[in-house]
Protein backbone atom coordinates (compact mmCIF):
# COMPACT_ATOMS: atom_id res chain seq x y z
CA UNK A 1 0.00 0.00 0.00
CA UNK A 2 2.44 2.39 1.11
CA UNK A 3 4.50 1.79 -2.88
CA UNK A 4 1.31 2.38 -4.53
CA UNK A 5 0.79 5.75 -2.11
CA UNK A 6 4.27 6.31 -2.74
CA UNK A 7 3.71 6.12 -6.86
CA UNK A 8 0.52 8.02 -6.74
CA UNK A 9 2.06 10.69 -4.93
CA UNK A 10 5.20 10.85 -7.49
CA UNK A 11 2.36 10.76 -10.54
CA UNK A 12 0.80 13.97 -8.60
CA UNK A 13 3.86 15.70 -8.82
CA UNK A 14 4.43 14.91 -12.49
CA UNK A 15 0.87 15.62 -13.51
CA UNK A 16 1.68 19.51 -11.41
CA UNK A 17 4.47 20.37 -13.04
CA UNK A 18 3.00 19.51 -16.37
CA UNK A 19 0.42 21.92 -15.34
CA UNK A 20 2.29 24.45 -14.42
CA UNK A 21 4.68 24.14 -17.62
CA UNK A 22 1.60 24.86 -19.55
CA UNK A 23 1.08 27.70 -17.73
CA UNK A 24 4.00 28.97 -17.47
CA UNK A 25 4.21 28.80 -21.62
CA UNK A 26 1.00 30.57 -21.91
CA UNK A 27 2.21 33.38 -19.41
CA UNK A 28 5.45 34.09 -21.46
CA UNK A 29 5.22 32.77 -24.90
CA UNK A 30 3.96 36.05 -26.29
CA UNK A 31 5.47 38.89 -23.67
CA UNK A 32 8.49 38.15 -22.00
CA UNK A 33 10.13 35.79 -24.03
CA UNK A 34 9.84 38.22 -27.24
CA UNK A 35 11.18 40.84 -24.77
CA UNK A 36 14.06 38.06 -23.92
CA UNK A 37 14.93 37.30 -27.45
CA UNK A 38 15.49 40.75 -28.93
CA UNK A 39 17.66 41.58 -25.53
CA UNK A 40 19.54 38.45 -26.75
CA UNK A 41 19.92 39.62 -30.31
CA UNK A 42 21.33 43.17 -29.59
CA UNK A 43 24.04 41.21 -26.90
CA UNK A 44 25.01 39.10 -29.92
CA UNK A 45 23.10 35.93 -28.46
CA UNK A 46 25.33 35.70 -25.45
CA UNK A 47 23.52 35.60 -21.77
CA UNK A 48 26.37 37.01 -20.01
CA UNK A 49 26.43 40.64 -22.20
CA UNK A 50 22.52 39.91 -21.90
CA UNK A 51 22.24 39.94 -18.14
CA UNK A 52 25.05 42.57 -17.74
CA UNK A 53 23.27 44.84 -19.86
CA UNK A 54 19.39 44.20 -18.92
CA UNK A 55 19.81 42.12 -15.38
CA UNK A 56 18.79 45.03 -12.75
CA UNK A 57 15.43 46.14 -13.35
CA UNK A 58 12.89 46.69 -10.89
CA UNK A 59 11.16 43.40 -12.00
CA UNK A 60 14.31 41.23 -12.40
CA UNK A 61 17.79 40.38 -11.49
CA UNK A 62 20.20 38.70 -13.18
CA UNK A 63 23.66 37.79 -11.66
CA UNK A 64 26.68 35.80 -13.45
CA UNK A 65 27.82 33.25 -11.40
CA UNK A 66 30.40 31.23 -13.65
CA UNK A 67 30.43 33.19 -17.50
CA UNK A 68 28.55 31.39 -19.62
CA UNK A 69 27.53 28.37 -17.55
CA UNK A 70 25.61 29.41 -14.29
CA UNK A 71 23.67 32.35 -13.45
CA UNK A 72 21.14 33.32 -10.85
CA UNK A 73 18.14 34.86 -12.36
CA UNK A 74 15.01 36.27 -10.19
CA UNK A 75 12.72 38.98 -8.77
CA UNK A 76 13.06 41.32 -6.60
CA UNK A 77 9.31 40.97 -5.34
CA UNK A 78 6.79 38.58 -6.84
CA UNK A 79 5.50 39.22 -10.57
CA UNK A 80 3.06 35.98 -11.03
CA UNK A 81 -0.82 37.56 -11.02
CA UNK A 82 -2.30 34.94 -9.63
CA UNK A 83 0.04 35.44 -6.61
CA UNK A 84 -0.48 39.49 -6.72
CA UNK A 85 -4.26 39.00 -6.76
CA UNK A 86 -4.25 36.46 -3.47
CA UNK A 87 -5.46 33.73 -5.57
CA UNK A 88 -2.51 31.58 -5.17
CA UNK A 89 -0.78 31.28 -1.63
CA UNK A 90 0.66 27.78 -2.02
CA UNK A 91 4.67 27.51 -2.49
CA UNK A 92 4.45 24.84 -4.92
CA UNK A 93 2.79 28.07 -7.56
CA UNK A 94 6.37 28.58 -7.50
CA UNK A 95 7.03 26.29 -9.95
CA UNK A 96 5.14 27.83 -12.58
CA UNK A 97 7.67 30.98 -12.46
CA UNK A 98 10.93 27.96 -12.49
CA UNK A 99 9.41 26.54 -15.86
CA UNK A 100 8.74 29.40 -17.44
CA UNK A 101 12.89 30.30 -16.63
CA UNK A 102 13.38 27.34 -18.47
CA UNK A 103 11.19 27.77 -21.13
CA UNK A 104 12.60 31.08 -21.67
CA UNK A 105 16.05 30.51 -21.98
CA UNK A 106 15.86 26.89 -23.47
CA UNK A 107 13.89 28.97 -26.25
CA UNK A 108 17.24 31.16 -26.46
CA UNK A 109 19.40 28.36 -26.43
CA UNK A 110 17.58 25.37 -27.97
CA UNK A 111 20.92 23.00 -28.30
CA UNK A 112 21.91 23.54 -24.71
CA UNK A 113 20.78 21.41 -22.14
CA UNK A 114 19.03 23.59 -19.41
CA UNK A 115 18.45 23.09 -15.53
CA UNK A 116 16.59 25.42 -13.33
CA UNK A 117 16.39 25.62 -9.20
CA UNK A 118 14.66 27.20 -6.82
CA UNK A 119 16.51 28.89 -4.46
CA UNK A 120 13.99 30.64 -2.85
CA UNK A 121 10.63 32.28 -3.51
CA UNK A 122 8.04 34.94 -1.88
CA UNK A 123 6.04 32.48 -1.63
CA UNK A 124 8.13 30.15 0.74
CA UNK A 125 8.60 32.99 2.91
CA UNK A 126 11.72 34.84 1.34
CA UNK A 127 12.04 38.68 0.42
CA UNK A 128 12.91 37.68 -3.58
CA UNK A 129 12.08 34.90 -5.58
CA UNK A 130 16.14 33.54 -6.79
CA UNK A 131 16.70 30.76 -9.16
CA UNK A 132 19.76 29.13 -10.10
CA UNK A 133 20.25 28.41 -14.04
CA UNK A 134 22.53 26.07 -15.43
CA UNK A 135 23.52 25.75 -18.98
CA UNK A 136 25.47 22.60 -20.74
Amino acid sequence: MKYLNQKMENESKKENKMNYKDKAIRCVKDTILPMQRKQFEECGYCLDKQYKRYGNTEWLFAKIIEKGRIYEIGYPKCVCPDVISGKVTDVSHCECSRQSILYIIGNLLPDKNISVEIIETVLGGAEKCRFKVTVE
